[in-house]
Parts: C-alpha cells; sequence; structure tokens
C-alpha cells in the first residue's frame, strides 16, 4: 500500500511539473533513461530534456496551457492516468497560426516508474479534438 501513495505522490508532483516546466521538478522526477512515446512521432522522447521539449511544444501553441488530473490509477509501478489540458491557442501549433480559440481536451496516459522516478510514459491526447477546437479541421 505504501507504494502506491508514494506514486500518487509523485504523479502529484508530476502535474506541478507540466505545469510549471520546471527544470528542478524534471531532474527529480524524470529518470535520464526515461522513453517517452509521442503520438506523431516515430523515435520516441528521452529524460528530463525529451519530456521539457514535449512541454515546450505545447506551450508554443498554447502558452497558457494547464493540465488537470481528473483520474488517476496506480497499480505497483504503473499509473493510468486522465487530464484535462486546457489553454488558449496564441501561437503556431502544426503549422496553424494562432486562432485565440480556448482549448479543453482530454488526455489518457500510461505511466512507468522505478526508484521514485518516471521511466516511461505512453500518452494519448485527444489530438483530432484540439485540432477542431482551433478550426484546423472540420467537426463533421
Amino acid at each position: 500500500m505504501k507504494i502506491i501513495e508514494t506514486n500518487k505522490t509523485i504523479m502529484n508532483r508530476f502535474v506541478t511539473f507540466i505545469n510549471t516546466a520546471s527544470e528542478n521538478l524534471a531532474e527529480e522526477l524524470i529518470s535520464p533513461k526515461a522513453i517517452f512515446h509521442v503520438p506523431g512521432q516515430t523515435d520516441p522522447m528521452k529524460g528530463p530534456e525529451g519530456y521539457l521539449t514535449i512541454i515546450n511544444m505545447m506551450r508554443s501553441g498554447f502558452p497558457d496551457i494547464q493540465w488537470t488530473l481528473e483520474d488517476i490509477v496506480v497499480e505497483s509501478d504503473k499509473i493510468a492516468a486522465r487530464f484535462t489540458m486546457r489553454g488558449t491557442h496564441q501561437g503556431n501549433f502544426f503549422g496553424v497560426p494562432p486562432t485565440g480559440k480556448s482549448i479543453s481536451v482530454q488526455a489518457i496516459n500510461f505511466y512507468y516508474l522505478s526508484e521514485g522516478q518516471i521511466i516511461g510514459e505512453h500518452g494519448q491526447p485527444d489530438f483530432l479534438g484540439l485540432l477542431q477546437q482551433i478550426g484546423a479541421v472540420p467537426t463533421n
């Protein structure tokens, strides 16, 4: 039971990390050997620098983006998490110029931990919903 509570604490600190892009939290929470599978990219991102790259990609299009942890399931060193991402489209995002539109998009991610750090993630954000909300693709 203790590992479950510890991993919930790590996940809450991770949410603080992704909402602030803190390099210190990245170093604390993410293993240098971590691998992150990103939808739309052939090669995974690696380590704290890789995750900061992912966050900065999102922040380039949505500088005010924030993630809210809606649900979490912890089983030993595996975590399933459902997030809502909210932000305002104020910069180029995948070639789409800023629209000023607000987004609210769900994401379901699986995390793998070892020795108190995240060592992997498989993420499934609703990019179609995001692109629809900024007018990049039709809704019907």
